[in-house]
């Protein structure tokens, strides 16, 4: 039986820090990362046999928990019928439509093959419909890592991003203004400066990647009044959001209708799928109808389709939501009690299956104030709970995943653990 330790050597000298995507390295938390070898419902199993419940859930898409048998039934199925054909398929209608049924702002649907392109296509389709360059994104907003979005903020409140990555050039990130979520004041500023010259703003509704942060009341509803009054798109990144705090994502819960929504993660049940929908008449710029170019072979695969008509079939269930919502208030309320009784500064969030944890004593409203967390104590924390057997997000910047295998047996086993861990810190 391989050693984690061992895999780990092996694999650094074959992958770049040894993993193919960089938090999986636990650079930020220290020590070695377990390798997975296997998954089901609510837990994992590494290369020494070690079990931990899970609440990283692929980073999302597990909503059903790991290798939910109808899902696998349905790639089994799929794949047996071919992996791949480049050509149109009734299932990609079918989750089109899907799609369209769930999601208010969406009234067409083009699917890709990840989050990251389907925002890259987004912001390209309302600089192509607007005929404007520039875009306003959030700080602590993750939205891929297409060259202009990885963007850090400057100091000021309007000035230019400067690349947050190597081997992106300047002038890729010119016209990408970076502000600060839950600062509407900014974004008005922003576009009395440049009225004609904003192609979109592009926003987490809720943040889940600075961990998870809400909206600040009147936040979303006021970037939709901005974007009408001026003239430019208003899209939603629910890669993160979409189907996991609610049947009809973040926009279902908040009541605003962007132009645009991205999804990702759960609409492909763990299989590699991303799409991007809005109005038709944005829509209608894509090609083949419109001058917007945008394509992808393996866009609309079978077998990723399958796995996320499955999912989306039974997220469809009653109760469904209400109950994975309670489940998750649950861990994190739990969490709190136990905390606070061994006088640890700590608080929580959550929506739906989605929840995030500050060791702090107020919910954060920005990337600013996430950072002022105690990451030492999130570090002993990541650590000792996954000695005990759950696995947390190797990063303090990382929101949570819960799913609907997480029963009251898991959250209890985990809460217990977490009381032993939170003594020692």
């Amino acid at each position: 039986m391989p050693r984690n330790s061992d895999l780990f050597d092996r694999a650094c000298r074959a992958i770049p820090g040894g993993v193919n995507s960089p938090v999986r390295a636990f650079r930020s938390v220290g020590g070695t990362p377990p390798f997975i070898q296997r998954a089901q419902g609510p837990y994992l199993w590494d290369a020494e046999n070690t079990r931990y419940i899970d609440y990283v859930g692929s980073w999302g898409p597990a909503i059903l928990g790991h290798a939910d048998p109808e899902v696998v039934r349905a790639v089994q199925a799929a794949a047996e019928g071919g992996l791949s054909f480049g050509a149109p398929t009734e299932a990609e209608i079918q989750i089109a439509e899907a799609i369209i049924e769930r999601i208010p702002s969406i009234e067409q649907v083009r699917l890709v093959s990840s989050g990251t392109e389907a925002t890259m296509s987004a912001i390209r389709l309302a600089r192509g419909h607007t005929g404007r360059n520039k875009i306003v994104k959030f700080e602590g907003c993750y939205h891929g890592h297409s060259d202009s979005l990885l963007v850090k903020a400057g100091s000021g409140m309007l000035t230019f991003g400067h690349p947050s990555s190597a081997g992106v050039p300047p002038e890729f990130v010119q016209h990408t203004l970076v502000l600060d979520y839950n600062h509407l004041d900014s974004v008005e500023a922003v576009f009395a400066q440049y009225p004609e010259e904003i192609a979109c703003v592009i926003v987490e509704p809720i943040a889940g990647n600075m961990n998870f942060v809400r909206p600040a009341a009147g936040f979303l509803e006021g970037l939709r009044k901005l974007c009408s009054q001026y003239g430019a798109l208003l899209i939603f990144d629910e890669v993160m959001t979409g189907l996991r705090v609610g049947p009809q994502g973040m926009q279902g819960l908040c009541g605003v209708t962007p132009d645009l929504t991205t999804l990702a993660k759960i609409i492909g049940g763990g299989m590699p799928v991303g799409a991007f929908g809005g109005r038709a008449d944005v829509m209608a710029n894509i090609a083949p109808l419109g001058a917007v170019y945008q394509a992808g072979t393996l866009s609309g695969n079978p077998v990723a389709v399958a796995a996320g008509l499955v999912t989306l079939q039974r997220l469809a269930a009653p109760g469904l939501y209400e109950n994975l919502h309670q489940q998750t208030g649950k861990l994190v309320q739990g969490l709190i009690k136990a905390a606070h009784q061994h006088g640890v500064e700590f608080c929580g969030d959550w929506q739906g299956g989605l929840f995030g944890i500050y060791f702090r004593n107020t919910i954060p409203q920005s990337l600013a104030e996430v950072s002022a967390c105690n990451q030492e104590a999130f570090k002993r924390f990541f650590h000792g709970m996954l000695e005990a057997g759950a696995y947390f997000a190797p990063s303090a910047f990382e929101a949570g995943f819960v799913s609907t295998t997480h029963d009251d047996a898991v959250i209890d086993a985990t809460l217990d653990a977490a009381n032993r861990v939170f003594a020692t810190l």
